[in-house]
């Protein structure tokens, strides 16, 4: 007679997460019940053959530290399009704009939604945060505790990156600072036209992160290299 093989051990469960305050933002937890792939992850037939395909990278998990990264730069993305929208509709409300000023108006939100929120945020910084958010979760082996109570400055690459991701973090900060303050200066309308284009581009850049990060959430992260140090 041949033994029986031990019944398989039945496969973890998952975690759901929910809603809840942490630091300084209202970070939204979200999480799913999911089964956890094996090493290496699934391994799937090839239709019309006998043989099977090569395995699938499972998708990082997210953590906590995760969904505050993602969620607090969210925050101050929000933060700062709430602050310029009102000086940016000055225009709509009280006119009093001539032809060229308009084609000013017109030309900077769309100038701006392409360059800044397209092309910078959608294609480079939002795929970057989620990426980088992404090592701070249960899979990343990059949490600690301080990158992650500053895991929005974390996932940004402002530290623990690449000495180019750095240098490019911290001056494409600056430079913001910088120009926030000169256009300060400005006068009507031109300080509403310039603000403006800064709204429609952060509200592009805001809806890619969310859209990204969900998609990452569903399991299909970013490609994007988190750009971290080789320790």
């Amino acid at each position: 007679r041949h033994a029986r093989a031990p019944p398989s051990p039945a496969p973890p469960r998952g975690m759901r997460l929910r809603p809840s305050l942490l630091l300084l933002a209202a970070l939204a937890t979200v999480g799913a019940v999911k089964v956890s792939p094996p090493a290496g992850g699934f391994r799937k037939p090839l239709k019309g053959t006998g043989r099977v395909s090569a395995a699938t990278p499972p998708a990082p998990r997210a953590g906590l530290a995760t969904h505050w990264g993602v969620l607090g730069v969210v925050t101050v993305l929000a933060n700062a399009i709430g602050r310029l929208a009102p000086i940016a509709y000055e225009p709509l409300k009280a006119g009093g704009l001539g032809p060229v000023q308009w084609a000013a108006y017109a030309g900077a939100v769309a100038g701006m939604a392409y360059v800044e929120g397209y092309k910078a945020f959608q294609c480079k910084f939002s795929p970057l945060v989620v990426s980088r958010a992404l090592t701070l979760g249960p899979d990343g082996g990059r949490c600690t505790p301080l990158r992650a109570a500053l895991a929005p400055f974390y996932s940004m690459g402002l530290f623990h990156a690449t000495k180019k991701r750095k240098i490019v973090s911290w001056a494409v900060s600056t430079t913001v600072l910088g120009v926030v303050a000169a256009v300060k200066r400005l006068a009507y309308p031109w300080r509403s036209i310039v603000d403006a284009g800064v709204v429609a581009g952060l509200s592009w850049g805001l809806t890619s992160l969310l859209v990204i990060y969900a998609r990452a959430l569903g399991g299909t992260p970013p490609r994007a290299s988190p750009e971290l140090p080789s320790q």
